[in-house]
């Protein structure tokens, strides 16, 4: 990987989470809140900053965001404007280092460390400008872009994120096979929930 790579990850953890009626950053997952996991999974994988991006419920789920140095607090408090906001209110508080943004989803714990550090390490080659992890067929999350697309992140509207540069820009987009299926697996409705005790 070029010693010029700087990872820089936005934990997108500013939503309502109407669909589950609650807010399901708090859900419990084991001994742990679902954002303490997915923070866990980025703090422990190769990613030189997080930048969590809070907003529906912020006092509420700011007790559990774990301290670091790597980590920087943000609030949008757009957020019923939707992803694109946090994407916004987060690409403001990036290291001028940053080259590759890793857009992750505090309701997508089951990505481990390893899947982590293998996008990275692909980015890292230079083959292309946008690397995603890819599940039996179906792409997931989370998905790193060049800084390059700085300016396509924030032009963003509504609740588009990633997907939406990811579909105008298919030439420079690299696909990883991963044998892990938390990286297709969103945590909308209570019924996700009640499936994912169950599994893990």
């Amino acid at each position: 990987m070029g010693a010029s790579t700087y990872i820089s990850a936005l934990l997108l953890a500013a939503g309502m989470g109407e669909r589950m009626g609650g807010v399901k950053q708090l859900l419990p997952l084991g001994t742990k809140r679902m954002i303490e996991v997915s923070l866990g999974n980025l703090l422990a994988s190769r990613v030189d900053e997080v930048v969590v991006v809070l907003g529906f419920a912020v006092d509420e789920i700011r007790p559990f965001v774990h301290a670091d140095h790597r980590v920087k607090i943000v609030t949008n408090k757009q957020f019923e404007k939707g992803m694109s906001a946090s994407i916004w209110a987060g690409m403001q508080a990036l290291d001028p280092r940053c080259t590759g943004v890793l857009i992750a989803l505090a309701d997508q714990p089951f990505i481990p460390a390893e899947v982590i550090d293998q996008l990275i390490e692909r980015f890292g080659a230079g083959e292309k400008g946008i690397v995603l992890p890819v599940y039996r067929g179906q792409r997931g999350h989370p998905v790193i872009l060049s800084r390059q697309y700085e300016r396509e992140l924030l032009a963003l509207r509504g609740d588009a994120g990633g997907r939406e540069i990811v579909r105008n820009h298919p030439e420079d987009v690299l696909e990883v096979e991963v044998d892990v299926s938390g990286v297709v697996m969103d945590i909308d409705a209570p019924e996700d929930y009640r499936k994912i005790r169950g599994d893990h």
